[in-house]
C-alpha cells in the first residue's frame, strides 16, 4: 500500500484530489525510490579498491616492521642482512599496494568517465606507478624484470 498525505475527505472519495498542476481526479503518487546509478556504483567500487591498496601498503609496512623488530630482538650483531630483508619485505608490500591502486584508477577512470583528459591523467598515473614498480623490483631483486634470474646489476650493498 502506498503512503499518502491525503485528507480524510479525499480518501473517502477514492483518493482523488486536485494535483499541484490542477488535474482534478489525479491519484497521489508514491514517493519515488532513487534510481541506482551505475556510475556511482563503479565509482564506489574504484574507491573500495583504492582503500584496499592503501590498506595493503599500511598492513604490509606494519607486518614488515614487526618482523624486522622480531628478527632484531632474536639476533645480536650484523644487522645489515636484517635491514636488507626488511627493505625487501617493505618493498613487496608497496609493490602489491601499487598494483591494486592502479587497478582502482583504471576502474574509476575508464569505466566511469572515459574522456580524453581522464585517460591522459590515468596514463600519467600508471606511468609513474609503473616506474616506481620497476624501481622497487630492481631494488628488491637486484636485476631488471626482463633479465635472467641469475643476473644481477652491479651495485653496492643496499
Amino acid at each position: 500500500m502506498y503512503e499518502t498525505n491525503a485528507e480524510p475527505s479525499e480518501l473517502a472519495s477514492g483518493g482523488r484530489h486536485e494535483s499541484e498542476s490542477g488535474d482534478a481526479g489525479a491519484l497521489p503518487r508514491p514517493a519515488a525510490d532513487p534510481a541506482v546509478n551505475p556510475d556511482e556504483i563503479i565509482e564506489n567500487v574504484g574507491l573500495a579498491v583504492d582503500l584496499a591498496g592503501v590498506a595493503l601498503i599500511v598492513c604490509g609496512a606494519v607486518a614488515a616492521t614487526a618482523a624486522f623488530g622480531y628478527r632484531v630482538s632474536r639476533r645480536r650483531g650484523a644487522y645489515q642482512g636484517l635491514y636488507r630483508l626488511y627493505r625487501q619485505d617493505l618493498g613487496r608490500a608497496i609493490l602489491l599496494g601499487l598494483e591494486v591502486l592502479v587497478a582502482g584508477d583504471i576502474i574509476r577512470t575508464v569505466a566511469v568517465s572515459p574522456t580524453l583528459g581522464s585517460v591522459a591523467v590515468l596514463a600519467a598515473i600508471v606511468g609513474v606507478r609503473t616506474f616506481l614498480s620497476f624501481s622497487l623490483e630492481v631494488e628488491l631483486d637486484g636485476r631488471w624484470p626482463w633479465q635472467q634470474a641469475g643476473t644481477r646489476t652491479d651495485r653496492g650493498p643496499g
